[in-house]
């Protein structure tokens, strides 16, 4: 046994290269994040407030509650990623707790980013409900995977097929856009193949036993993840008035996303923004795109948030008095 630890413990030290990137990245993230936050805050006396205080207080009721039901829907169908994670892992959890430690764990992630909210919060409510480590591992994995692996495939679709154009200035051309989105595409259409052909394999990851789920359950990925990135681009084209073609404003969305999980600066905050108003401004008026984009953040990430403190009080309190509920037999 001791032989077998220390044989574990050598594979699993990290190379010389992986600790340089561990230690550089501690500096390098902050400095982007602090390089674009000013370079955001340096546009910030061009943008159109006026227009878009005046673009908020034209919003209809029924309009803003059309756009927060869509939140809403998306916010639900994300906790369903997790339902995937436990049937693949047969863990003991109830469906209700589960998907809540979801939900609750997405809207904390929109707001104070992925590893205080879509990692962290999720191990601790997890193991506050008595799941082991290494199925809180393959539960948060499948999560993110699942909603990658829709993003991939959606945006990969748009991309291929030039929904959007990237700015004259900007350092990637049309041609290679749409290279990109042919890639992801396949990136997602191998993942499912090697869910198929790979079924039942198991691999040791740093001790841990990890395998691929059906084919079945990756379509199901897919298709959750899709239908989940689709209703946030809804919400955003009602927003800003159906004056921008859906496939557009979904294209943009999309890209303003991944910009932001790059850039290591909470919930995004005026990365959004400048996504929006770099590849839109010539198609919406300043302050009516502006507007859109206000009024998305508060109906799709901070009013979510506050539904997800009351969750996280509830789930925390429930934890207390039913233990180790999710523990295995």
């Amino acid at each position: 046994m001791n032989g077998t630890a220390a044989t574990v413990d050598d594979v699993d030290a990290p190379t010389p290269a992986a600790s340089l990137w561990q230690r550089s990245r501690r500096w390098m993230l902050p400095l982007v994040g602090i390089a674009v936050l000013g370079l955001l805050l340096s546009h910030a006396h061009k943008v159109d407030w006026a227009g878009a205080w005046h673009a908020l207080q034209r919003y209809s009721p029924w309009l803003l509650l059309g756009v927060l039901g869509l939140a809403t829907a998306s916010h639900a169908l994300y906790g369903c990623f997790d339902l995937i994670g436990r049937r693949h892992t047969r863990h003991a959890l109830p469906r209700w707790r589960t998907w809540a430690i979801a939900v609750t764990s997405y809207a904390f992630n929109l707001n104070l980013g992925s590893l205080v909210g879509g990692i962290a919060m999720r191990a601790r409510l997890y193991a506050r409900a008595g799941l082991d480590e290494a199925t809180v591992a393959q539960v948060v994995g499948l999560s993110l995977a699942t909603n990658w692996l829709g993003y991939g495939l959606l945006a990969g679709g748009l991309f291929a097929a030039g929904a959007i154009a990237p700015p004259s200035r900007a350092p990637i051309g049309p041609g290679a856009l749409r290279a990109i989105g042919v890639v992801m595409i396949l990136l997602a259409v191998a993942y499912v193949v090697a869910c198929a052909v790979l079924r039942g394999r198991e691999w040791r990851v740093r001790s841990r036993r990890l395998k691929l789920p059906t084919a079945r359950l990756a379509l199901v990925q897919l298709g959750l993840s899709a239908a989940n990135w689709a209703l946030m681009g809804s919400a955003m084209y009602l927003l800003l008035g159906q004056q921008v073609p859906y496939a557009t404003t979904l294209s943009v969305l999309l890209a303003a996303s991944i910009v932001g999980v790059i850039t290591p600066i909470p919930a995004g905050l005026g990365v959004l923004e400048a996504v929006y108003l770099a590849l839109l401004s010539g198609s919406v008026k300043q302050g009516a795109l502006m507007g859109a984009v206000l009024a998305y953040r508060a109906l799709y990430y901070l009013l979510p948030l506050a539904g997800g403190m009351v969750l996280y009080v509830f789930l925390e309190r429930y934890a207390t008095s039913h233990p180790l509920e999710g523990a295995q037999p």
